[in-house]
């Protein structure tokens, strides 16, 4: 097999760039990558994470904020009773936006695809609870075996146990009829 070319060529080394500055000033002007909405929007690009997330009533390290007791490590030690000093926070809105979002229930955006949904009740309807039946139908694309075919089934079941009785229910009086 052919090599690909310029793959041996050698890589010249840039003397006059001074990598040092790239690599402070690259450091400097990266800003934190932040996923809250709430904490960005209040976010000041001009302090410091530690100052920002002080004024937003947040904790930087959490071990910090939340220690363990001496007691449950094993040593016993006396505390002075001193506290320390409370911080001013400033921007008490974040914290209270976020404990509204955390407090609302969480949706279930779980679904099945409706290809699924029409595999699992057309082998259902026509060979009922015989998976080996299942596994040999022509409409068994995938080549499910008997055990993966009952997987799927039981997951229908799980995801929509409502719509599983009632289908089970409206195929009872046509087998009645049949017999």
């Amino acid at each position: 097999m052919p090599k690909a070319k310029g793959k041996n060529r050698r890589q010249k080394y840039s003397y006059n760039l001074n990598r040092k500055r790239l690599y402070r000033s690259a450091r400097r002007r990266a800003a934190p990558r932040i996923a809250c909405s709430h904490i960005r929007h209040a976010w000041d690009p001009h302090k410091s994470v530690a100052q920002n997330l002080a004024e937003m009533g947040l904790a930087e390290d959490p071990n910090k904020a939340v220690p363990i007791p001496k007691k449950l490590l094993g040593m016993e030690v006396e505390s002075d009773g001193q506290q320390p000093g409370k911080k001013i926070v400033r921007k008490p809105y974040v914290v209270n936006e976020m404990e509204l979002e955390a407090s609302l229930p969480e949706k279930k955006s779980n679904t099945l695809s409706r290809d699924l949904i029409d595999y699992v009740r057309y082998m259902i309807q026509n060979h009922g609870e015989n998976y080996k039946e299942m596994a040999r139908d022509e409409k068994n694309y995938y080549q499910d075996t008997p055990k993966q075919i009952k997987r799927k089934i039981n997951v229908y079941k799980n995801f929509y146990p409502e719509e599983y009785k009632d289908f089970i229910a409206s195929l009872k009086p046509e087998k009645m009829e049949v017999q």
